[in-house]
């Protein structure tokens, strides 16, 4: 099976590989749309500023093909944000996968970045397959995505969030699932079988 990862310049892609390892693939890791178009599976990570990503892909043609491809795609952390409508994020047009939009976690109370485990719920589709409701996952983020439709999984941190999205081919999460130990593994290997 080939695996690719999306190189856009948004950190965090060292850890993906790492566990993918553990799983018995090796990635390649790629801005070229060859690359992408010809792999199985495509994995968009990343940790990073929106609108900065989004010019990065855009100069190099890979907003339109991330758009158009057809294997199981599965975005993580900022890569779930970029297949958004739009982001709060310096005002940065996304990718418009989905019709949701990327939204700053309001000040006061809360401490931005989210960062640490928190629980995910309302767990639907094949990305949850042997995953427990109330999971603990790892989270790093200072936006979240509205919940919609498209929401697979919902989490809370002063307000409710997707915490995960499914829509046609496309998989994402909020959390690292890398990250995340057992439930993350889980998470990845489900992916892998799609």
């Amino acid at each position: 099976m080939k695996v690719a990862i999306v190189r856009y310049n948004a950190g965090n892609t060292a850890s993906v590989v790492n566990a993918l390892g553990r799983l018995g693939v090796e990635p390649l890791i790629t801005d070229s749309a060859e690359g992408l178009l010809a792999a199985d599976k495509v994995i968009f990570p990343g940790v990073g500023e929106a609108s900065s990503a989004m010019l990065y892909l855009k100069e190099r043609g890979l907003d339109e093909v991330i758009r158009g491809l057809s294997q199981p795609v599965l975005g993580i952390c900022l890569g779930m944000q970029l297949m958004c409508a739009s982001s709060e994020e310096n005002d940065a047009e996304c990718l418009g996968i989905v019709p949701l939009r990327v939204r700053r976690f309001p000040a006061g109370g809360l401490k931005v970045p989210h960062m640490g485990w928190n629980t995910i719920s309302n767990l639907k589709g094949t990305l949850f397959d042997g995953v427990e409701e109330a999971a603990y996952v790892y989270f790093v983020h200072g936006y979240y995505v509205e919940s919609g439709p498209e929401a697979v999984a919902l989490a809370t941190y002063g307000l409710e969030f997707a915490a995960a999205l499914e829509h046609e081919n496309f998989f994402a999460v909020q959390f690292h699932p890398e990250r995340s130990g057992a439930v993350g593994e889980q998470i990845l290997r489900n992916f892998l079988k799609l």
